[in-house]
């Protein structure tokens, strides 16, 4: 069907289009609030939690190319997207549920082989369950975001990504707020385990509601299409090939990523050990662990009250930043976005005050909401039709390759930069983690102030 017959989307069907988003992000949220708890109760230092955290940059750089091209030449009956929409979703319920109880279930199975396992066996099953879960997360999202030029009207593009953007914040506001307001308002504190069960309730149902609502129009590739075998270079040469501008948002996108993901991997390690002042907890007894078990839930959850405010921030701007990027044009809305999120950056690496370190939180959901949608609407036009999946996996790699360096070069950098605390042991410098990222921010505003719109 061309794009010209594409049926204009209406709010109500834009909104059952962005539900899968909300189970998604709900699921990825989780995993970025709680894996460093249970991977850190588990043994992990800053260092080895980096290293865990290579599974969301390698995934999404091998997983997404991969299924996005895949995505481009699938002909089921139930659709060219929403096979790996709901296959990604359901693999990713199972990690989630499993990860938590990682010590539970390595102990069940030593005794029922009858063998010790190693000490660091729960951590590493644990971290198998995260590499598990962000290959699923990047099956599902590549063709979710190839899912928008396939179905939705072109200038209704940044609208989508908007409602997208709309999505990922309200899915992470959910997920963050849920435990701290039960605790605030019935004093009942969810524990860990019962919040990775319902991100994967969540996540499953959301991704089953987009699949039921939007409809796939029937994909019946040429013979030339069918004959075509996916050469990964050649698609590169290709992505590139589709404009000199696309060289610019890629670029744009790298420095991006690093500076984002700079809050995101580690923005617990901070609330927990930075502002509430818990030591690094990786290697002593047990006893000197359960000293700081309040203070550890409290960091926690405000490192979750933290990401509910930077998350509603997103939801709230969302649409009036698809709005106003129609009306000024992406590249300015998205440059004035990102340098607010630099600044608020810069100003959590110099605070350690609860209420300061939160507002900034707020005023960087500004820049999450841009970076949601803006990016993918700005190379959404030079997509040429019938390699939209390809197109949006390479494009991950721009995403998913800076965080390699955040979870290596970074993590060895904080790794580094340890205190002693007198009695106690050590604790880090978690807070130079964001001025990195407010570094990268600005390279990123000035690349994008280079693209032609």
């Amino acid at each position: 069907m061309g794009e010209n017959a594409l049926e204009k989307f209406s709010p109500a069907k834009l909104v059952s289009f962005a539900v899968g988003f909300f189970g998604l992000q709900f699921a990825w949220q989780m995993r970025i609030i709680l894996s460093g708890p249970v991977t850190e109760n588990l043994g992990a230092s800053p260092f080895i939690f980096g290293l865990i955290w290579l599974a969301g940059p390698f995934t999404g750089m091998v997983v997404q190319p991969l299924i996005g091209a895949l995505s481009d030449k699938t002909t089921l009956a139930f659709g060219r997207r929403r096979p790996y929409l709901l296959g990604g979703a359901l693999l990713s319920a199972v990690a989630l549920v499993a990860l938590p109880n990682s010590e539970l279930i390595v102990n069940w199975l030593s005794n029922q082989l009858h063998l010790p396992l190693p000490a660091l066996a729960a951590l590493f099953f644990a971290a198998v369950m995260i590499w598990i879960l962000d290959a699923c997360v990047n099956i599902a999202q590549g063709p979710y975001r190839a899912l928008v030029p396939d179905v939705v009207p072109r200038e209704q593009h940044s609208l989508a990504n908007a409602y997208i953007s709309l999505a990922i914040g309200l899915g992470s506001v959910v997920a963050a707020a849920t435990a701290p307001f039960l605790k605030w308002a019935f004093h009942y504190q969810m524990s860990i385990p019962a919040q990775f069960v319902m991100a994967a309730l969540a996540f499953t149902l959301g991704m089953i509601w987009t699949c039921m609502f939007i409809k796939e129009h029937k994909y019946t590739p040429s013979e030339e299409e069918k004959s075509e075998k996916f050469n990964f270079i050649q698609s590169l040469k290709d992505f590139f090939a589709l404009s000199p501008e696309v060289g610019k948002i890629c670029w744009m996108q790298f420095f991006t990523w690093i500076g984002n993901m700079c809050m995101m991997i580690y923005f617990t390690q901070y609330a927990v050990h930075t502002v509430f002042g818990v030591p690094d907890l990786s290697g002593v007894a047990e006893t000197v662990k359960a000293s700081y078990d309040s203070l550890m839930l409290a960091g926690t959850n405000f490192s979750s009250i933290c990401f509910a405010i930077f998350n509603l921030v997103c939801f709230l701007i969302a649409i009036p930043i698809g709005v106003l990027s129609g009306k000024f044009g992406n590249k300015k809305v998205h440059i004035i976005s990102m340098i607010s999120m630099a600044i608020a950056f810069l100003g959590m690496a110099f605070t350690k005050n609860p209420v300061a370190v939160a507002t900034l939180m707020g005023l960087s959901g500004i820049g999450w909401a841009s970076i949601c949608a803006l990016p993918f609407a700005m190379l959404s036009r030079y997509i040429k039709a019938g390699t939209e999946g390809s197109v949006m996996g390479i494009f991950n790699i721009f995403i998913a390759g800076p965080q390699v360096f955040v979870c290596t070069l970074v993590s060895w950098f904080i790794n580094k930069c340890a205190f002693e605390i007198q009695g106690i042991g050590v604790n880090y410098h978690w807070e130079y983690t964001f001025i990195v990222g407010a570094v990268c921010l600005i390279i990123a505003s000035v690349i994008a102030s280079r693209v032609k719109e």
